[in-house]
């Protein structure tokens, strides 16, 4: 049976495509491509991004993106042997049976503890029933008094209904297609301007709520609100723009160079 590498070289060889023409229209460094190929996957960056680039490899041939993905896992996921089965466990021959006769004499030699209990409720049940008559007979009632003519003549002034309150939301994703605001938009939380100025593969978590994974193109830009943390994983961080509550930071590294950021409210963490 043909191996998931050696189907995606032939599928590659038989269109006439190099590697440096997938790598150049993915935005996919060629050794990674090449570890695909030739099913050398420890040398992934591994995570999510190993399924992003099978995912966009398919995608350039015109393959099957879910059964390129399905395949790749069953190839990487490694076959674990069944494990042997004992032939007697410990317990069974460490066991001691009692006889049934033993038994069933200290069973009969036991206090009847069902019927104890019993007993019990249903005195206590009396005993409430008892003290709530009691004191119905001895309290008295108390009628109110009927509400005047005037009160009954005159409705009931109609309270204005709220308007309804925007749901609370710990990662708010912004397009591009309406400029974001570096500000953040609630008190306690922090933004992070993402834009692309080539295609590069990223990855968006805020506060543990996945906001993006995928392809963004190039002069794109994605806002990203959060409380508490924001990781942003890229395989082309050289080719992204990033600020900080509107303050743009240094380049994070070199073109197809995998990296991942992750900030918090005071920052990016060293």
């Amino acid at each position: 049976m043909e191996s998931f590498g050696a189907r995606l070289k032939r599928e590659r060889e038989q269109r006439k495509i190099s590697l440096d023409d997938i790598s150049v229209a993915t935005k996919i460094a060629p050794r990674f491509l090449a570890a695909l190929e030739e099913e050398h996957f420890d040398e992934l960056p591994g995570g999510i991004f190993n399924k992003g680039f099978v995912r966009a490899y398919a995608r350039h041939l015109g393959l099957d993106e879910n059964q390129a993905i399905a395949d790749f896992v069953a190839a990487s996921t490694p076959v674990v042997p069944e494990a042997e089965l004992q032939e007697a466990p410990v317990l069974e021959a460490l066991a001691v049976r009692v006889p049934a006769s033993r038994s069933k004499r200290r069973d009969n030699e036991g206090i009847p503890w069902g019927g104890v209990a019993a007993a019990l409720l249903l005195a206590a049940c009396a005993f409430a029933l008892w003290g709530f008559h009691t004191r119905d007979k001895s309290s008295p009632r108390v009628t109110a008094p009927p509400p005047e003519r005037s009160e009954l003549a005159q409705p009931a002034p109609m309270e204005k209904a709220a308007p309804p309150s925007p749901p609370a939301s710990s990662a708010v994703l912004t397009e591009a297609a309406v400029p974001p605001s570096p500000i953040a938009s609630d008190p306690g939380t922090f933004v992070v301007l993402i834009r692309a100025r080539e295609d590069s593969w990223v990855s968006v978590t805020a506060d543990g709520k996945q906001i993006l994974q995928d392809t963004l193109a190039a002069s794109t830009e994605k806002s990203v609100e959060a409380r508490n943390q924001i990781v942003l994983k890229t395989g082309n961080v050289g080719a992204l723009d990033v600020s900080f509550n509107g303050k743009k930071l240094a380049s994070q590294g070199r073109e197809n160079q995998v990296k991942t950021l992750t900030f918090d409210p005071n920052g990016l963490r060293p």
